[in-house]
């Protein structure tokens, strides 16, 4: 028997005061975040024309996650996660505000860029893991987590449908240097909303009573030996690897493939945004958790087969029909097994298993985006973009096979929390 739904509204984790300041920073640095990325993918592939530099940029901006991100959950475990969030986004701002001197001065080099990623994603490697930690921190009622986690979803993608339009036309306009400015301004709204909350500390008193590398093995142990963690954490890593480079490979389909200019790499990558918000505003319309696994499953098989048909597409107006379905897979893929995650995590070890769910999101991202501009120049977009999504579909059906037993599981845990109460 399933417990009751609770409250039925789309926007109630907003009632917390912390959670809603966070949801308006966040909202508006956001934007400015998508402004950069599309910035950055044009300018590389104006200056250089090259599908394979495209997938090297993505491989600097996120490679320190990968390494750093495990040894940077003990620390998220360990230090106050406010405080850890206010010094990430001041330095995310500095590095936005590098980028725009070097490139309205005109002297912004690959090079530069390809250093001032790898900075930005050594920052994202401690405040990805304080970032998902801190939600829980926001929010008094565990009842409203879940709607939390979907509404950062809505709002990230809500940022995905607004950044690359606005970007689209920016750099058309007046060039990256100044989108990478206004990105630079837009961390003043989140930094404003950090600092005006009101939080208790999270840093547990006095010294660590263990060393870093023991916290990080019992960290490891305990996501490697915990079933429905290991699993969901497995699949999204796959599927952050194979599938999500065609995000890098846009600007090289947007010319070559479509035959278009910046606007119409605004227009593709917003297409895949209104397609993400879909899949959130569908996460945040549910009530429970039930039933994430197979969302998961389903999700990530349209997420495949969505991006063999952008694979084989060769028309604009087609290509801007399929990737919402890819936006929107891939979104509620990603936004369940982070509900899933963090609702079945002990409190001690959040920041250590969301680093590790930083770890397969974003830290396995750069070797996949380092496949792909290699594949790229050898077997061409196209094909690149249609093996990841073949090989998400295998993916999917391994996660299905592997339901029941998570089922079995996270049972007594969900019976445990109240989410399901048992007979009598």
């Amino acid at each position: 028997m399933v417990a009751s739904a609770g409250r039925p509204s789309l926007l109630r984790a907003l009632r917390h005061r912390n959670y809603r300041l966070f949801f308006a920073g966040q909202s508006l640095s956001l934007v400015g975040t998508w402004i950069t990325r599309i910035a950055t993918g044009w300018l590389i592939y104006r200056l250089t024309g090259s599908s394979l530099l495209l997938g090297v940029v993505g491989f600097c901006g996120q490679i320190p996650t990968l390494f750093l991100a495990p040894v940077a959950g003990v620390f998220v475990d360990r230090w106050d996660r406010h405080r850890v969030l206010l010094v990430t986004q001041v330095l995310s701002m500095l590095q936005s505000l590098a980028l725009a001197v070097l490139a309205l001065a005109g002297i912004i080099t690959v090079a530069e860029v390809l250093v001032l990623q790898v900075f930005q994603g050594v920052i994202n490697a401690f405040d990805t893991p304080a970032r998902q930690a801190f939600v829980v921190t926001m929010i008094e009622d565990r009842a409203d987590l879940s709607n939390a986690i979907a509404l950062n979803s809505s709002m990230v993608n809500a940022s995905r449908i607004l950044g690359p339009s606005i970007g689209g036309v920016l750099i058309a306009a007046v060039g990256e240097g100044w989108c990478f400015l206004l990105d630079a301004v837009s961390y003043l709204a989140v930094i404003a909303s950090l600092r005006a909350m009101h939080v208790v500390p999270t840093a547990p008193a006095g010294r660590p009573a263990t060393r870093v590398w023991e916290e990080l093995r019992t960290g490891f142990a305990y996501v490697a030996g915990f079933v429905p963690i290991r699993t969901v954490l497995l699949l999204l890593a796959l599927v952050s690897m194979m599938g999500m480079p065609y995000t890098v490979l846009m600007p090289a389909v947007a010319v070559k493939l479509l035959h278009g200019d910046s606007h119409t790499l605004g227009w593709l990558m917003t297409a895949s945004g209104v397609g993400a918000l879909g899949g959130a505003v569908y996460l945040a319309s549910r009530a429970s958790v039930l039933g994430l696994g197979r969302a998961i499953a389903v999700a990530t098989t349209l997420f495949g087969a969505g991006l063999v048909g952008f694979g084989l597409s060769r028309v604009l107006w087609l290509s801007l029909l399929i990737l919402p379905v890819i936006g929107a897979g891939f979104m509620v893929s990603l936004a369940a097994t982070n509900t899933i995650v963090q609702t079945i995590t002990e409190e001690h070890l959040r920041g250590r298993v969301m680093a590790f769910y930083a770890m397969a999101f974003l830290g396995t991202a750069p070797l996949g985006s380092l496949l792909a501009g290699v594949l790229a120049e050898r077997l061409g977009e196209p094909v690149t973009i249609m093996v990841g999504g073949f090989a998400c579909i295998l993916g999917a059906a391994w996660f299905a096979t592997r339901l029941q037993r998570l089922r079995e599981v996270m049972r007594p845990i969900y019976l445990k929390q109240g989410i399901i109460v048992g007979p009598g």
